[in-house]
């Protein structure tokens, strides 16, 4: 596998010139100082840090995995984990987008994206680390009293601590209602907690002082279902009143699980007895926190997806312009070689495109999410604040599934084009499958992110979210509809855009006599509202590409643009058609088998 190499002039593109962040972000009250020359630094040095210390280190980590020591409950992680990551927080990245109060830089979240793209690409398992981290930061922000976050925000921020979120136990993930741990009130406010947790990422290490749990349990006298569920702060060891380290709490790991990829993550076991934890939010209200935690979580997946998918294609590219096999079937293009890099192959050509389509278009919509973020949390535009936050909840379950299939997708095809050398560990292709895997399944399976998206984000309200996204686009298509030289992207994004308002309306109807429709149409539309939303993203990029070109020194790149939309278009986008027949097929075809009948 070749180097990992930032593609920093393709954020460049995305931020500064599709998105222009340029023109939105300085407006936004605590931003005027995130100028051009700010996110272009801040770029460069991740993309530095991630060349030169996350990506080396991948497959020698991806070897020698986490070690655990049952007699102490420690776990070391790979050579030079912990030395990245103290570079890591004396770069200040820790806390690059957190709030100043509590040591934070301020940066706006769409300059974090970028960065947090870069880890997945060079080092994914590593990255998780500070990833959880964030998200216990973001929890403990929004729903901790100010003695909490003025407790333990500082060093979150700084990195010193880090932080996981424990939610699934042995017997219950998805279906949190079946959770066991207990939370016991104790005299002095506090609770003690005994439980078992397990798939806790970065749940036990060596690469911070302290460790930060939030943890779901239920109170003595809370409902036994969802409703009975709260949140605690469980450190691994306790805080004394001066804010030192005190003693060790009784919340320890088990044992780390073995797993298919990201090994070199500690994916812990975690044992809870009589551990003291401390509310976080109102009682009863857990998953509401968590939720919080669980929406960052879900993103970052989708920057998994993307990231790796990245990766894959960099590698895939690197090999396919220097593996000689045969010759091109229009005769030969390298006539001085004994054979055609494999490359000139129509096949081969496919399964790049595919990678390069799907993660530029990721690539998009992620900053585009990202900038909604900053404006939800930042403008003084009520209006503006909660279009931002509706196309957030619209989008999230999109970029989370869409995002880590198409990153799967890349990452197979990627080992597809390197071959036999795909399946050898030493080339470190197949690494890049194995870890991207589970990002399908993890933070809430991608058939849990189809029903959310249909059942919550869109049926729930009428359709309300989903019209403000539509409208977008709708926009987009009648502002460019006389342009000759977008007429093969806009039309075909018009037509499935108007036909999406008949196929959800006629979801709705039939959900109505019977819910298992909704729960049989989900998956297929999920992936149809992400094609409309890549198609968008490729059809905006072509525009600004097509503007540009012209008379460019970069024409090159901006016709590649314009190259990779018309492939998407023609080779990816039609996939449309066919889930809107699978969708009109509604649930018998699916629930007509009798549990029994499965197997004989």
């Amino acid at each position: 596998m070749p180097a990992y190499k930032a593609p920093l002039r393709d954020f460049d593109f995305v931020l500064n010139e599709l998105i222009e962040v340029q023109n939105i972000i300085p407006t936004l009250p605590g931003y005027e100082e995130a100028t051009a020359d700010v996110f272009a630094s801040y770029l460069e040095a991740g993309a530095k840090f991630c060349e030169n210390e996350l990506s080396p280190i991948n497959r020698a980590a991806d070897e020698e995995g986490c070690l655990f020591d049952a007699a102490t409950h420690s776990v070391k992680t790979p050579a030079g984990f912990k030395e990245a990551y103290q570079q890591f927080c004396e770069l200040g990245f820790t806390g690059l987008d957190c709030d100043p109060e509590y040591g934070g830089q301020g940066m706006p979240k769409v300059l974090g994206f970028p960065i947090m793209e870069m880890q997945c690409s060079a080092n994914v398992a590593w990255s998780m680390y500070p990833g959880l981290s964030h998200g216990a930061y973001s929890a403990i922000h929004a729903h901790g009293t100010d003695e909490q976050k003025a407790t333990y925000l500082p060093h979150i921020v700084a990195g010193d601590w880090t932080g996981t979120m424990c939610l699934t136990e042995p017997h219950c993930g998805t279906d949190l209602g079946l959770l066991k741990t207990r939370a016991e009130p104790n005299d002095d406010g506090s609770v003690s907690i005994t439980g078992t947790k397990i798939f806790i990422s970065a749940g036990e290490h060596d690469m911070s002082d302290n460790i930060i749990h939030l943890v779901l349990a239920r109170l003595p006298d809370s409902p036994k279902d969802v409703k009975g569920i709260s949140l605690f702060i469980v450190p691994k060891f306790l805080i004394n009143a001066d804010g030192s380290l005190g003693e060790r709490n009784t919340v320890f790991c088990g044992s780390l699980e073995h797993k298919m990829g990201i090994k070199a993550n500690a994916t812990a076991v975690i044992n809870l007895d009589g551990a003291r934890g401390y509310l976080i939010g109102e009682k009863n209200k857990g998953l509401a926190c968590m939720f919080t935690m669980m929406n960052a979580a879900r993103l970052g997946c989708g920057m998994q997806g993307l990231g790796l998918g990245e990766a894959a294609f960099q590698g895939a590219l690197a090999y396919a312009r220097e593996r000689l096999q045969m010759r091109s079937l229009n005769g030969p293009v390298a006539p001085e070689k004994p054979a055609d890099p494999i490359i000139v192959h129509p096949d081969v050509r496919r399964m790049l495109l595919t990678q390069k389509a799907y993660t530029e278009a990721g690539r998009a919509l992620t900053a585009f999410l990202a900038l909604q973020l900053d404006i939800e949390e930042k403008s003084t535009d009520d209006a503006a604040r909660q279009d931002a936050a509706d196309l957030v909840a619209l989008l999230t379950p999109v970029a989370k599934a869409f995002m880590t299939d198409n990153g799967y997708t890349a990452t197979n095809m990627g080992m597809q084009v390197l071959g036999g050398h795909g399946f050898i560990r030493e080339w470190g292709m197949e690494q890049l499958v194995r870890d991207c895997r589970i990002s399908q399944i993890y933070e809430g399976t991608n058939g849990i992110q189809a029903i959310d998206l249909l059942g919550r984000k869109v049926l729930m309200d009428q359709g309300q979210k989903l019209r403000k996204f539509t409208k977008m686009v709708h926009k987009f298509c009648e502002a460019n509809a006389g342009d000759a030289q977008l007429k093969e992207f806009v039309e075909p994004l018009s037509a499935l855009n108007k036909q999406i308002a008949e196929i959800t309306m006629n979801i709705g109807m039939a959900a109505m006599m019977n819910k298992d429709e909704a729960g049989a149409a989900a998956t297929d539309y999920l992936r149809l509202i992400g094609h409309l939303t890549y198609g968008y993203f490729w059809a905006w990029m072509a525009r600004v590409a097509a503007g540009k070109a012209e008379g460019s020194a970069e024409a090159a790149f901006y016709n590649a643009k314009i190259s990779t939309a018309r492939f998407y278009f023609s080779k990816l986008f039609p996939e449309t058609q066919s889930l809107i027949v699978t969708l009109k097929a509604g649930a018998k075809p699916l629930m007509a088998l009798d549990a029994e009948d499965f197997a004989f």
